[in-house]
């Protein structure tokens, strides 16, 4: 096990490199097992645990799975296993993608109930749902779910709520489906866009993506495809944080700007500087920012997963901010390790009161999930004296280099194993 010491208090200057957004290859990697005759490069994949695990869970299945730097080779042309049973499997939340690629290519799948970050029920009842109306028969036995059908029809399917998740996944199986399929109430989020662009480039027949309506009109058969992933909104938006909490100036390169609109705009309202470029975003701070109110919502809204890191930043500002994180119950887990290091914080169910204090100081916090981990980084870097992360795993799952990208950018940050 290792943990993260930093010693805080320094401002960041230069350039960070953001890579491919993992919540869109996690998507994107089950979806290229779709392709039955030829294989898929895929380009821009992040190096961070979760693909690694995913990349183990594929190969299990009978894919052959080549990686060269950033770039993934995925040969599914020998795949015959539809039981994905593994270790990683239940620990890996994204893993329920391979239910909707499987049934779409073999009318078939048994997937074990998959796991994930601790952030608050999410349920998979919206699936179950699109799974059903497409024509499949669903049912759980001893934590696993079976998914199986004669044939997929086409069909309108309203999502009772937005979900990334079942967006995807429904999609996945109703591009192989027979005749169109309408998704009402879809999710709007980047990496839905970026999955659909994925399937249309195997050969898939995908309109409305990033819309709340997408439609879909069934084809035969996926072909493999050069493909490169999107930028991670969600690590760039990390990244604007720190920022804009230590000082300095950054500029974040390999973004999509629009992509980080709602991010932009918070910290303009709260005193930083943002300028947009074609493919980057600088961030210059100097400090002495004023609170917010944030309610985190889907896409165009502000990130949830985004929200943790902010309220590090809202800690040191200025006043009092109102956090309502209105789509996981249990993203607030960080909030005794800020406390732990001096932050003023209220929770009241949903909503975080916060009131800014002049510094934290140093503390031996636990990053209790992937994005609570990137907010003790960021106390960390602010700071005075110095801070220990531990179970930085769950930052590995996301995370690319952390500690290297923030070296580089000038923090006094390393790794170190944890007895």
């Amino acid at each position: 096990m290792d943990k993260l010491i930093i010693k805080g208090g320094k401002e960041l200057f230069g350039s960070v490199e953001i890579g491919g957004a993992k919540n869109a290859a996690v998507a994107v990697l089950p979806a290229a097992i779709m392709a039955s005759k030829s294989i898929c490069v895929i380009d821009n994949i992040p190096e961070i645990e979760d693909i690694q695990c995913e990349e183990r869970i594929i190969e299990s299945l009978g894919c052959k799975i080549t990686r060269v730097k950033n770039s993934v080779t995925i040969d599914s042309t020998m795949l015959k296993s539809v039981k994905a049973d593994t270790d990683d499997v239940r620990k890996m939340r994204a893993s329920y993608y391979l239910i909707g690629a499987l049934l779409g290519r073999f009318k078939k799948a048994s997937v074990e109930l998959p796991g994930g970050c601790p952030i608050g029920v999410r349920p998979i009842d919206q699936h179950i749902k699109g799974f059903e109306a497409l024509g499949a028969r669903v049912n759980i036995e001893h934590g696993t779910i079976i998914v199986e059908a004669d044939r997929l029809i086409g069909t309108n399917i309203y999502f009772d709520v937005v979900s990334v998740g079942a967006t995807i996944n429904v999609m996945l199986a109703a591009t192989l489906a027979e005749g169109t399929t309408v998704l009402e109430n879809a999710a709007k989020e980047p990496h839905v866009v970026d999955v659909a662009n994925f399937l249309n480039t195997m050969g898939a027949n995908i309109k409305g993506a990033g819309t709340d309506v997408i439609r879909i009109v069934g084809v035969k058969e996926l072909i493999g495809c050069n493909y490169s992933v999107i930028p991670d909104q969600i690590e760039a938006g990390t990244y604007m944080v720190a920022a804009a909490a230590c000082g300095g100036s950054v500029t974040i390169n390999n973004v999509i700007p629009k992509h980080l609109e709602s991010i932009s705009a918070k910290l303009v309202e709260m005193g930083a500087e943002v300028i947009e470029l074609d493919d980057s975003v600088t961030v210059k701070s100097k400090k002495n920012l004023k609170g917010v109110n944030i309610k985190t919502l889907p896409y165009p809204g502000f990130p949830t997963d985004v929200q943790q890191p902010m309220s590090t930043l809202l800690c040191v500002s200025q006043g009092r901010s109102i956090i309502n994180e209105s789509i996981f119950e249990c993203r607030f887990k960080h909030i005794d390790e800020l406390k732990k290091m001096g932050a003023h914080i209220k929770v009241e169910g949903r909503i975080a009161i916060i009131d800014g204090v002049k510094k934290l100081t140093g503390a031996v916090v636990k990053a209790s999930d992937l994005r609570a981990g990137a907010a003790m980084v960021i106390a960390g870097l602010i700071a005075e004296g110095s801070t220990e992360v531990t179970s930085i795993e769950h930052i590995d799952r996301g995370y690319p280099h952390i500690e290297n990208k923030f070296k580089a950018l000038g923090a006094d940050i390393v790794r170190a194993s944890q007895d």
